[in-house]
């Protein structure tokens, strides 16, 4: 039986995913099998059929969507023993951003991470190992699936200019971080994050993989100018330290009440869109929970 797994989106990449798997094939021989995905959440389903099987690596090879359902599929397959590792070929790569930026994509390098939960009522519940965002954020990740051509900043500052049109609001919502007491607060928009991007905008310069802790930042009535003002340095350098409608922080748990049905993207996938009417969540990390391999070439 192969060794490693490479689970890939057809669709994603291009030109570049047939070469950089031919690449794989051509190194790892008789050692490694790939699986191609036919639909939205079969990753998911190959990911966790193959660390039960008793595969050592499970690959993802795509975008931040087919890396969150891999690990999501290795998370409920709770294999410990099963190393995770990615081929980034999407449009965002946010996750790989994070890996590279530590330095955690040195060859042959085992590292374990942590990872965010989250939880509504109702029981559902996802996994997620970059970022999540709510409110505008969710209203963009909206916007990028109806985009087509573009990539990266561009896909997601275009989404942007359109959620602001579309999609601005400022809701009272009760917020609550670690052990604070919960507040009601106006809330444009709310992330959390343990790498260092959110749809290809630096929006944690300094989050860490494997501390234990998410980044949050909180953003409240901010102004459609505001928005557009904070655009170019997002691209590069990450929110302003001090702003008066800005809070940002370190926490291990945050629990969010609104009045109105959520839309809610984790590492770019829907965990919530309005008419799933979820109107209260509590998110939740789960330090040191996968093992990461570095990249396979």
């Amino acid at each position: 039986m192969p060794e490693i797994c490479v689970i890939f989106n057809p669709t994603a990449g291009k030109h570049r995913a047939a070469e950089r798997l031919e690449g794989l094939r051509k190194t790892w021989g008789a050692h490694i099998e790939f699986m191609p995905t036919q639909a939205a959440g079969h990753a998911l389903e190959l990911a966790r059929q193959a660390a039960l099987d008793g595969y050592r690596v499970v690959t993802a090879a795509g975008g931040d969507g087919t890396v969150h359902e891999v690990a999501n599929g290795l998370l409920q397959a709770k294999r410990p023993d099963v190393q995770f590792a990615i081929v980034p070929i999407g449009s965002a790569n946010d996750f790989a951003h994070s890996l590279d930026w530590h330095h955690l994509h040195q060859p042959a390098e085992v590292h374990t991470i942590d990872v965010g939960v989250i939880r509504e009522p109702g029981g559902k519940e996802k996994f997620f190992l970059c970022c999540l965002g709510l409110g505008f954020n969710g209203a963009v990740t909206l916007e990028s699936r109806k985009i087509r051509r573009l990539q990266g900043v561009a896909l997601y500052g275009l989404a942007t200019l359109r959620a602001l049109w579309h999609h601005y609001r400022c809701p009272l919502m009760e917020l609550a971080i670690d052990d604070e007491p919960a507040a009601q607060l106006p809330t444009l928009m709310f992330s959390v994050l343990l790498g260092r991007r959110e749809g290809g905008f630096v929006m944690a310069p300094d989050a860490k993989l494997d501390d234990g802790l998410f980044n949050f930042v909180h953003t409240r009535d901010l102004s459609r100018w505001g928005v557009l003002k904070f655009l170019p340095r997002l691209a590069l350098f990450g929110p302003p330290a001090t702003h008066p409608k800005l809070r940002m922080g370190l926490c291990k748990r945050v629990r969010i009440k609104s009045p109105d049905a959520l839309t809610i993207h984790v590492d770019g996938e829907f965990f919530a869109r309005p008419e799933d009417d979820i109107r209260q969540v509590e998110i939740e990390i789960v330090p040191a929970a996968l093992k990461v391999r570095s990249a396979l070439e």
